[in-house]
């Protein structure tokens, strides 16, 4: 079997993975994905009982029991830099022997499910509201960098894309991956469905420019009149469509779901938007366990 070396996975001398600093015991088989650690004792405040806690950096671990149901609650930090480097360790966890550094011969599906904030493009969708990415398209590059990501990849969708948007060469190739539909199914008309925008920032990339000028001021706009088979892009953010993308090659479910705490088009934010993140919280749990 194929020996996995130790500098390409690195194990902790505790046995734990480099980052995360976890066990695979101390993973649950549905987790929660949340960009800020604070959230994490947000969600977990909602379980009976917390077995596990561990942090390192801006990487925050509780696993515990609403009920029969096991869950864990992970903070990635900002960006899908990060999510290579969670989704990487969790499915290592689930499928890696790390006393032998080879893969486990039966496959652990994991049910991944971020929650998290993001921008709205149209004047419809107003604030507090909850978007479920059926479709995430990166402009991030990330999923660029794999292997058989063409096996996965909406090709038509993205390339509709890049001739809607007059893509400049210079930045990383769109790539478009769908959510699980189980999960994305779950919500149902509980939430706005459509395409989401992952970025690899917060500001230029998203279309904001505070001193800077963009390399396309019509970013925006483009991307707010974009239509692919009555499916539009409903929201930007930072994290979905490597979540979905590594995901599906590693064979697990995931999704993303998102409040609205800015709206692009009428430039209106809410910056005192605990109350959507709780709401939207509760209504993720109570279909993650029902």
């Amino acid at each position: 079997m194929l020996l996995i070396p130790a500098s390409e996975l690195v194990i902790n001398s505790d046995g734990s993975v480099f980052h995360l600093h976890l066990r695979s015991e101390d993973i649950a088989d549905t987790i929660i994905l949340v960009g800020d650690p604070a959230r994490v004792n947000m969600i977990a405040a909602y379980f009976d009982k917390v077995e596990v806690e561990k942090a390192n950096r801006e990487f925050v671990t509780k696993t515990g029991y609403i009920g029969k149901n096991r869950l864990s609650v992970l903070s990635t930090g900002i960006g899908c830099d990060n999510i290579d480097i969670v989704l990487t360790e969790l499915d290592a966890l689930a499928n890696v022997d790390f006393t032998s550094r080879t893969l486990k011969q039966q496959h652990r599906s994991l049910r991944i499910l971020r929650i998290g904030t993001s921008g709205a493009l149209h004047k419809d969708i107003p604030l507090g509201a909850i978007i479920m990415s059926d479709i995430s398209a990166g402009i991030d590059g990330l999923l660029n960098f794999y292997a058989n990501s063409d096996d996965i990849r909406l090709k038509a969708m993205e390339k509709a894309f890049v001739e809607h948007m007059n893509w400049d060469k210079r930045l990383a190739e769109p790539y478009f991956v769908p959510a699980a539909k189980t999960l994305a199914d779950m919500f149902d008309k509980d939430v706005i469905h459509g395409i989401t925008v992952s970025a690899p920032g917060f500001y230029g990339p998203q279309g904001r420019s505070v001193r800077l000028g963009l390399s396309d001021p019509d970013l925006l706009s483009k991307a707010e009149s974009f239509r692919y088979n009555n499916m539009r892009i409903n929201n930007f953010e930072m994290e979905s469509s490597a979540i979905a993308g590594l995901s599906l090659l590693l064979g697990h479910q995931a999704a993303t779901i998102c409040t609205v705490i800015a709206n692009r088009y009428l430039k209106e934010m809410n910056t005192d938007y605990k109350l959507y993140v709780k709401k939207m919280l509760e209504k993720a749990i109570e279909k993650l366990i029902q």
